[in-house]
């Protein structure tokens, strides 16, 4: 039997719930040419939300083109223009002499080498010299909107893991260059997002980036209790297994409502019930979920300093004065200044993150974890 559960990947079709109000927004902003920016903590689902949105807007809407490009493995500006120009000229042709007819008619200024994949999905790459292409990279960042232009499109770019840009060779200079042409378009625009929040908040959120105020910004909440109750329960009685909704919220709060984790204990709970759940099974499923990954907790923690350990046991106490006197002497944090450097380093790892003075360490089972196991 098919789990009913799915993480770690993009959720579609019944495997994915709620967000109503986001997928009602990107839909409008995709129709209407507004950039969007999507910003949340990594594995809360900014993906699947972007893919739902876009499946649901082109089955109605037949003039328009989403075009979603993963910069997960891009490092270099070399890899952006070709991943963009290759998804871009994939994404409005159909058969291969359409392939070969658009890249004829819209990278005039180049001659590139196309090499087919045998299979059918009919993927291609160029053979131009990636070298040149950065130098004068104009004809490619303007693509979307060539193409959108002449072909009567609308046209929408949808690019995770955004913040890999931080990786090029002169990541200021690049956004600038992004900027000055993506502003222009006029039947294409950009729907950017990815996993490392805070470095997002920076690119788009400050007043001295070239992407300060570019589009849209949408923060993405949990999902609430209430829907992950009605789709914990439905999931196990489409599969003939019963929950009860007290059962159900217990699984989402147990994970704290995070999407991924959600799903992952859902699914642990539903593998070890025969027909009906107990309340043994879900303290036996995440007992299960925290020892699966104990070694990579452990190796996270251990690459940390000792203050910045004594900092994660000072959320986890409930402390809210991180520089307080007593806070200091207490969890040996050293100096206020010290606090502050402690804060950005873990935030920059991704283990915290501070919302208007609000810390919480970002993963709920690794939070556990500390808890039960590594501060016991």
């Amino acid at each position: 039997m098919k789990t009913p559960f799915v993480y770690g990947k993009i959720a579609t079709g019944d495997y994915f719930t709620d967000r109503e109000n986001e997928i009602k927004l990107l839909k409008q902003n995709f129709t209407h040419g507004i950039n969007t920016i999507l910003i949340s903590p990594r594995r809360w689902g900014k993906s699947s939300l972007v893919k739902r949105a876009a499946d649901e807007l082109m089955h109605t809407e037949k003039d328009i083109r989403i075009i979603h490009i993963d910069m997960f493995n891009i490092r270099s500006e070399e890899e952006f223009y070709k991943s963009v120009s290759e998804n871009i000229l994939q994404s409005v042709s159909g058969k291969i002499d359409d392939i070969i007819a658009n890249t004829k008619e819209f990278m005039k200024q180049w001659v590139p080498k196309i090499t087919f994949s045998p299979d059918d999905q009919q993927e291609f790459s160029f053979g131009l010299n990636w070298q040149d292409v950065k130098k004068q990279p104009d004809e490619i960042l303007n693509l979307a909107e060539h193409i959108a232009t002449e072909k009567g499109l609308k046209v929408v770019l949808c690019i995770d893991e955004f913040q890999n840009i931080s990786y090029f060779d002169d990541p200021l200079a690049f956004q600038k260059k992004l900027r000055s042409h993506w502003q222009k378009h006029q039947n294409a625009s950009y729907c950017l997002y990815g996993s490392k929040r805070h470095m997002l908040l920076n690119v788009f959120t400050s007043p001295s980036m070239p992407f300060y105020k570019f589009g849209s910004l949408m923060f993405l909440d949990k999902i609430p209790t209430e829907y992950w109750e009605d789709f914990i329960q439905k999931q196990f009685k489409a599969t003939g297994k019963t929950i009860t909704k007290k059962q159900a919220s217990q699984i989402a709060l147990m994970a704290d409502n995070h999407p991924y984790y959600v799903q992952q204990l859902a699914q642990l709970c539903w593998l070890r019930t025969d027909k009906e759940i107990t309340d043994s099974i879900i303290y036996e499923a995440l007992e299960s979920l925290v020892m699966q990954l104990s070694l990579l907790f452990l190796n996270l923690t251990e690459s940390l300093s000792t203050t910045q350990v004594n900092f994660l046991l000072a959320v986890l106490s409930g402390v809210k004065k991180f520089s307080a006197a007593t806070t200091l002497s207490n969890y040996q944090l050293g100096t206020s200044a010290n606090v502050n450097r402690i804060k950005k380093a873990l935030i920059g790892k991704g283990i915290i993150d501070d919302q208007g003075g609000r810390i919480e360490i970002l993963d709920p089972v690794f939070a556990i974890w500390l808890k039960k196991y590594y501060f016991n």
